[in-house]
């Protein structure tokens, strides 16, 4: 067995699951990342180089999680960044899209960690990702924002049922580089303009913060915001 951290980055394929991946790589770390089509996960995995590998795997589905992840033998640190994205209005509500955003990120992400929990040591550390549409909502965010509320309560019942694993998760604001933003600048601007510090998040503010729940060892239980002071006004 590798001595090496072993990570998991489940939506490694782009954003800010990525962006931390080719983190984790570039530290000599063995990484396997996750996504929905086989051929661009493994197209990704070798763009991202080191010891990276890539699996297919679609959370929409959870019944057939434990078997995509049946040849992952040990995990270390586990990060669960996939998404979907739902425009959906109160008004002009499609159910089925708001079933499969919620199944991805709350039932998804709990069948990731049935799957892979028996492949964790007492020192492993897991770091879901949400987001302050939760505490920001805004027109059309209602299946995002009962997503993110959710993972908030979500990673306090892991960090007990899983202890001593350590669970936490990250909330953070619009992502100015990620490709989803990255070509909206007038939302960017609002966003540096809202917090107080005056800038936008970043995906390399993501990474650290990530970086700083895997491995603070204190930390458990935590859902942490990086907003740059936005949810204090």
């Amino acid at each position: 067995m590798s001595e090496r951290t072993q990570v998991v980055v489940v939506g490694g394929t782009s954003g800010i699951g990525r962006h931390f991946a080719q983190s984790a790589a570039r530290r000599g770390n063995d990484v396997v990342v996750t996504g929905r089509s086989e051929d661009r996960t493994k197209g990704v995995a070798d763009e991202i180089g080191g010891r990276t590998r890539g699996l297919a795997l679609d959370l929409a589905e959870p019944e057939r999680i434990v078997a995509a992840l049946a040849d992952v033998r040990r995990v270390d640190h586990l990060v669960l960044a996939a998404l979907d994205r739902d425009y959906n209005t109160v008004r002009e509500y499609r159910p089925a899209d708001a079933i499969r955003l919620l199944t991805v990120k709350l039932v998804g992400y709990t069948a990731v960690l049935q799957a892979l929990a028996p492949r964790m040591t007492d020192e492993s550390a897991v770091v879901l990702i949400g987001g302050l549409a939760s505490h920001r909502p805004y027109p059309g965010s209602t299946s995002v924002t009962t997503a993110n509320g959710g993972i908030g309560a979500l990673v306090r019942t892991l960090a007990v049922e899983l202890s001593p694993v350590r669970v936490n998760a990250l909330h953070p604001s619009i992502v100015s580089d990620t490709p989803f933003w990255s070509d909206k600048p007038a939302a960017r601007e609002a966003a540096a303009a809202r917090a107080l510090t005056r800038r936008p998040v970043t995906m390399q503010d993501c990474t650290e913060a990530i970086t700083f729940l895997l491995e603070n060892r204190a930390v458990n239980g935590v859902n942490l915001n990086i907003d740059g002071g936005e949810v204090l006004i």
